[in-house]
């Protein structure tokens, strides 16, 4: 490590981000310009995320795909590295949390500060940074084509949505928590603000926190779930009282008796039944 500085561990996902390289090579040379030595590495589909023995902070230039793959790999080597996030991806929620500088110059700088500690949510061996659910939005994201998903970005999500709503087949599922247990349709869990994007079911959500919270409807007819979806578009939280639960818990199963798919950050990553819980280990990202 150079000596009274930092040693940064650049992680990029050429197959997946969207960055120049020209974009690149400025936060390479701010991080140098600040006094710091940099270590660029690559990840992606069969290229797994291996942290540098000796650094002593990590940046992820990527999407939330890739950002969850590196905090896993800090996970996983019981690492307490400090996690900045320059974002790359098609949804980018992780760093709609924190709004950091988009300008290359500037985010080398505060890629250097301190950030807040960050818990995150377990779904099965999946980590969960921002979101997860289960519903027709989760059949979506497990049908999308990676192809137009390329092609069209975000849009790719909307144009499988429409898909899945055309033919949709309710399904049970029951919630069970710690204070009880709640027959439903569909259900959304939020760790953080954002959903799909700018919009936001639960507001309230806070990554800092170590607690989850949660949204189920009750019956998830096609009516239901655009009004659902309206709401949120419209930036404004679900009030449909009749047909919404809401609350909050740190661990939740949730069970069906078919194999849905469970969206976990913009990808399909488990099936149920699953159980959720807190991460019982925070990490900072700025």
């Amino acid at each position: 490590m150079n000596e009274g500085g930092h040693r940064i561990q650049i992680v990029v996902n050429p197959s997946a981000g969207r960055v120049r390289g020209t974009t690149l090579a400025r936060i390479v040379t701010g991080f140098e310009r600040a006094g710091a030595e940099v270590v660029l590495t690559e990840c992606g589909p069969g290229r797994p995320v291996t942290i540098a023995e000796d650094v002593s902070r990590l940046c992820v230039i990527g999407g939330d795909g890739t950002i969850r793959h590196v905090a896993t790999a800090l996970r996983t080597a019981e690492r307490d590295l400090p996690l900045s996030i320059y974002p790359a991806g098609t949804i980018n929620l992780a760093h709609r949390e924190l709004r950091s500088p988009l300008d290359p110059d500037r985010f080398a700088v505060h890629a250097l500060e301190s950030g807040a500690r960050h818990h995150a949510l377990r779904v099965g061996s999946a980590l969960c940074l921002s979101c997860a659910s289960v519903g027709p939005d989760s059949h979506a994201v497990a049908a999308v084509s990676p192809r137009l998903k390329r092609r069209i970005g975000r849009f790719a999500y909307l144009v499988a949505f429409f898909r899945v709503l055309l033919t949709w087949r309710r399904t049970p599922i029951r919630l069970v928590w710690e204070a009880g247990e709640q027959p439903c349709e569909a259900v959304y869990v939020a760790k953080g603000r954002f959903f799909g994007g700018p919009w936001s079911f639960a507001p309230e959500a806070d990554r800092t926190q170590p607690i989850m919270h949660v949204i189920a409807l009750r019956t998830a007819k096609r009516r239901d779930v655009a009004r659902f979806a309206w709401a949120v578009l419209r930036g404004r939280c679900p009030s449909d009282a009749a047909n919404l639960v809401s609350f909050s818990c740190t661990d939740l199963w949730v069970k069906a008796d078919e194999p849905l798919p469970v969206q976990v950050d913009g990808d399909a990553e488990a099936v149920l039944p699953v159980r959720m819980t807190i991460d019982p280990v925070s990490f900072s990202v700025c």
